[in-house]
């Protein structure tokens, strides 16, 4: 096939204007603004004299448009009493601020039903029943909770019916269309084995100075795998797909088709123990390959304690990498895809590994901040331990953290880009909250306000924000796989630490005003070209049907 010179010479000044752009990078600015926008929360850990672990790692967020009118909202999970496990107080209550636009927000937890039940930790939001509306699964400790939203501004707790189990310690869940018959699947994270009886003294008996037990003692668990049945239930499917034979301490999971064979992928956190890639086989089972892929461990063979996970291409090859929060002296590792199923450790040519060694990370987001065609990196960082600076001689509060991408390279911001707030902090999520093309953050902490970061760079570029719309696919589009130029993006909710992001696919593109071809290829396998996009907009895309 003769391609018209024409369309040569459009997609070569495509290309050059990006790249142009990205040789220096626009600066990024962030300005915190929860107070003043009404978001009012505090995460509630209770932690006790006995440091019980599940106090260190609450904190997940999911953003996600409740009401349908456009502009996401955010939900936050909380804690509970202890020992008894139980939202004794309305301070404990998870909840969900309906953005009402102007980066202005008003608490609707009671009215829209969502307060929750027990220790909270993760979420994750998608449309599971296809009906238009974005549903909430809340998981926690030893109990979970599957929300359906009515589509009034209430939601309605169905787990029971659904035949969501609870009884083990979830941390974090996503949905992903495993199976591709165009209803989204449930997977759910577990960490270990842990009740309110287990006292172990872990620390420095000499000082008498108590800390958080090393993950070491806690026995590890498999993950759950629900197949949605498309009538509101779910089949327990996780010894059926091959994932109920590898027990880890799960933190977190992303979902990303790493080997371009049309099936989605799942990359599952472990704290301590080599990471999980599932190979999604396309029969309805998968393979635990991580060793073997090379995207379990860093090439020093260490394990590390692995939090958050990003599964997004960062370098712009077209191939979805793998970024990981882990604490100080461990730096965050980077797994770059080199194709045909192998991935390489990064974490030094990447430059990550050199900025990070001091940090220890929770939440982290890869999206492109400044709008210049290459994705930032945003990370939420504090110790895992209250006692830090007295047991490991590091703080235990931190600032979040900027990292530059410059041509697949990251280079932590100038003066902090106004993340200026020490904190334990924990879950983050993302979304452009004012409508005008910047990606914000929300960040969690331990005991003090959350965190509201209003992107206000100076001098971004032009923007797209693709929300997707399946016919044949799901609903949400999840799954789907989109080129753009050398950008390369699959649409997911599942993101950062134990939360969910649920706010469309967004690109930054520089000086181009105008898009000339996207590409999408739907899960149900339909592929769709658009042409001549123009920028600066949210644009509804409609799978074909």
């Amino acid at each position: 096939m003769r391609i018209a010179p024409k369309k040569l010479l459009s997609a070569a000044l495509f290309a050059l204007a990006v790249a142009a752009a990205a040789v220096t990078a626009p600066p990024i600015q962030f300005r915190e603004v929860a107070a003043q926008a009404g978001l009012a929360f505090i995460l509630q850990h209770s932690p006790t004299p006995q440091k019980h672990l599940i106090e260190t790692m609450p904190g997940g967020i999911a953003i996600f448009d409740y009401d349908g009118d456009g502009r996401p909202d955010i939900y936050f999970t909380n804690g509970a009493e202890l020992p008894s496990l139980e939202k004794s107080d309305p301070k404990y209550r998870n909840r969900l601020f309906r953005n009402e636009s102007g980066m202005k927000f008003r608490d609707v937890t009671d009215s829209a039903d969502v307060a929750g039940f027990g220790y909270s930790m993760g979420a994750a939001a998608a449309d599971f029943d296809n009906d238009g509306h974005a549903d909430l699964f809340v998981a926690g400790v030893n109990r979970n909770t599957l929300f359906r939203n009515r589509g009034n501004g209430t939601f309605e707790d169905i787990t029971a019916k659904a035949g969501i189990s609870s009884g083990e310690w979830a941390v974090a869940a996503g949905w992903f269309d495993y199976d591709r018959d165009g209803y989204l699947d449930l997977w759910v994270v577990h960490y270990a084995k842990w009740s309110v009886a287990m006292d172990r003294f872990c620390g420095d008996t000499s000082r008498n100075i108590r800390t958080y037990c090393h993950p070491k003692y806690f026995e590890g668990l498999a993950s759950t795998l629900y197949r949605n049945r498309h009538d509101g239930t779910f089949e327990d499917v996780s010894a059926k797909s091959g994932i109920a034979a590898f027990a880890g301490r799960g933190m977190s999971v992303a979902f990303a088709d790493y080997d371009q064979d049309g099936f989605p992928d799942a990359f599952v956190t472990n704290d301590n123990m080599p990471n999980f890639l599932f190979h999604n086989k396309g029969d309805g089972t998968f393979e635990e390959v991580g060793i073997l892929a090379g995207a379990a461990l860093r090439d020093h063979g260490k394990p590390v304690a692995s939090m958050g996970v990003e599964f997004k291409d960062y370098d712009n090859d077209g191939l979805p990498d793998a970024i990981v929060t882990a604490l100080a002296g461990e730096s965050y590792p980077v797994f770059r895809n080199a194709g045909k199923g192998a991935f390489l450790d990064a974490s030094y040519s990447s430059k990550l590994a050199a900025e990070t060694s001091q940090h220890s990370g929770w939440g982290l987001g890869l999206f492109d901040f400044n709008n210049d065609g290459w994705k930032d990196l945003f990370t939420s960082n504090s110790h895992v331990s209250d006692v830090a600076e007295l047991t490991h001689g590091q703080p235990y509060k931190e600032k979040n953290s900027l990292f530059v991408n410059q041509n697949g390279a990251f280079q932590v911001a100038a003066d902090d880009s106004g993340l200026s707030l020490k904190a334990a902090h924990r879950g983050a999520a993302f979304a452009d909250f004012n409508g005008d093309g910047r990606v914000d953050a929300v960040v969690s902490a331990l005991g003090s306000p959350a965190e509201l970061w209003e992107n206000v760079s100076p001098s971004p570029g032009h923007w797209l924000i693709l929300n997707l719309r399946g016919t044949k696919s799901n609903r949400d589009g999840i799954g789907a796989r989109i080129r753009l130029g050398k950008q390369y993006a699959e649409m997911t909710t599942a993101c950062s630490y134990a939360s969910s992001c649920a706010a469309g696919v967004h690109f930054g593109l520089g000086p181009v005003p105008t898009v000339k071809t996207i590409d999408i290829q739907w899960p149900s396998g339909i592929k769709q070209q658009l042409t001549n996009v123009k920028t600066d907009q949210v644009l509804l895309v409609t799978e074909p049907r």
